[in-house]
């Protein structure tokens, strides 16, 4: 009788004899480090008409995913126990990457941790909830009203040179500030403070829908911007 004890000698001399079934056993077994793509919360189209699907996609699963691949190659080659750490610790502490990455960490690996950031603070029209609360008494005292406030952020991000974001941050003289950056830099990089809201103003957002008219884009955005994610983000801020 062929006994599940023959059944598990044969397979594991199977596994023996092909180099290429143990390989594709072991692989199995092992989790591979690095940064994935991820998930969008929504669908590329959720966020129409403000945003458009074709828009979403190319961003998300072209853009992204380029700054994700191009972090993992960079890492795996020259610094693979950076593979382990959360993105938003190696961006804190860029000095300790080595010279001949660093650029090249801080443009994806800033990339990646933007992308992920601004997917979480959208939502939906009607779906994002309202401004309100602890985070609106901040903005208000921060900037003395609501439509102030808009108006700093959106002079931020219009006058941001070429390609960047406008963040809003925790404040040194008041509870909350604006600010921006170039190209996929963030305020959190060598120790700065973590965003709590933030966006892309690269002509890849929005150029297929709003061509130049970066002001417009801003315009439209207020509107899928998910107020409940940044409110737990000034919640949560240091």
């Amino acid at each position: 009788m062929f006994t599940r004890r023959d059944m598990l000698r044969t397979s594991v001399a199977a596994a023996a004899a092909s180099p290429l079934l143990f390989a594709t056993a072991r692989a199995a077994e092992e989790s591979v480090a690095g940064f994935t793509l991820p998930k969008l919360p929504y669908a590329n189209d959720a966020l129409e008409p403000s945003i458009d699907a074709e828009t979403m996609m190319i961003h998300h699963d072209k853009h992204h995913n380029a700054y994700v691949t191009n972090l993992n190659a960079t890492l795996t080659k020259s610094a693979p126990e950076l593979l382990t750490k959360p993105i938003e610790t190696i961006l804190a502490d860029l000095k300790s990457v080595p010279d001949t990455i660093r650029p090249a960490v801080r443009n994806n690996g800033g990339g990646h941790w933007n992308h992920s950031f601004f997917w979480g603070i959208m939502a939906p029209v009607g779906k994002g909830g309202e401004l309100k609360g602890d985070l609106l008494k901040a903005i208000e005292e921060s900037f003395k009203s609501v439509d102030e406030f808009k108006k700093a952020f959106a002079a931020a991000a219009t006058t941001r040179f070429g390609s960047g974001w406008a963040w809003l941050v925790p404040g040194k003289e008041k509870p909350l500030a604006v600010v921006s950056t170039p190209n996929q830099d963030n305020p959190q990089m060598d120790g700065g403070a973590t965003p709590i809201l933030g966006l892309d103003v690269w002509e890849h957002a929005y150029y297929l829908k709003y061509r130049n008219l970066r002001p417009k884009y801003i315009e439209e955005w207020w509107k899928v911007v998910n107020w409940d994610a940044v409110a737990a983000n000034f919640a949560g801020m240091k």
